[in-house]
């Protein structure tokens, strides 16, 4: 698994993200980017040292900003949709949907579980067997000190987004209306024997990775 950070990107009400991408080898020699960022030139020639690229995953519908020129980029690959992207984004032919369970395509290497339930977006998590790892998009997140400034530091101090350790920011625990429905892809999550846990907003935890997440998702798991 290779990783890489991309420009920093403008949210709702001026807060600003930055943002990572994953990519994995699969047996195949193929490639599955996870959560693509702006694809430089720099970038793309990496990438294409590492293989052909094979699959081109969006986790949730709200990380979509750099799929369509990924797509032109590279129109051999496979386009996968979270739950909700089509929708919203019409002008992407997406290839696929991503499910509770994983397509033949990386079944065995990647496992998924779909968080369902949130109001604010549906996100797909993955597990990379081979490195241990698992992947969040915006469940969990973790910025530095100073990261915001003036009412926007207040806010995230409340949100739980500069904690002293990766959280559920509460703007997300409180979108899960349905925590009945969370609960069944949490235990598959939480059953995973993950060692690390990257984020694409936060520092990835680099050991003991399954207790982590059995602190940060204790507050849905009761």
């Amino acid at each position: 698994m290779w990783i890489a950070d991309g420009p920093v990107v403008t949210a709702a009400l001026g807060f600003h993200f930055p943002t990572r991408m994953a990519v994995i080898r699969l047996r195949d020699g193929g490639l599955f980017v996870w959560s693509p960022v702006a694809l430089t030139a720099e970038l793309r020639a990496g990438v294409e040292a590492l293989g052909a690229v094979r699959h081109i995953v969006a986790p949730n519908a709200l990380h979509d900003l750099f799929l369509a020129e990924w797509a032109r980029a590279f129109p051999g690959a496979k386009l996968h949709a979270p739950p909700g992207l089509r929708e919203t984004r019409k002008d992407i032919a997406f290839d696929a949907d991503l499910g509770d369970e994983a397509p033949a395509d990386w079944a065995g290497e990647i496992d998924q579980a779909v968080m369902r339930g949130n109001a604010i977006t549906t996100e797909v998590v993955f597990f990379h067997a081979k490195s241990g790892t698992v992947l969040f998009t915006d469940l969990l997140q973790q910025f530095p000190a100073g990261w915001f400034s003036g009412w926007r530091a207040l806010i995230a101090k409340m949100d739980l987004m500069v904690a002293a350790e990766p959280s559920v920011p509460r703007k997300f625990r409180l979108a899960f209306r349905d925590r009945a429905a969370a609960r069944v892809p949490l235990a598959r999550i939480l059953a995973w024997p993950a060692e690390k846990v990257l984020m694409a907003h936060g520092a990835p935890v680099m050991s003991d990775g399954k207790a982590f997440l059995a602190r940060a998702f204790g507050w849905l798991d009761r």
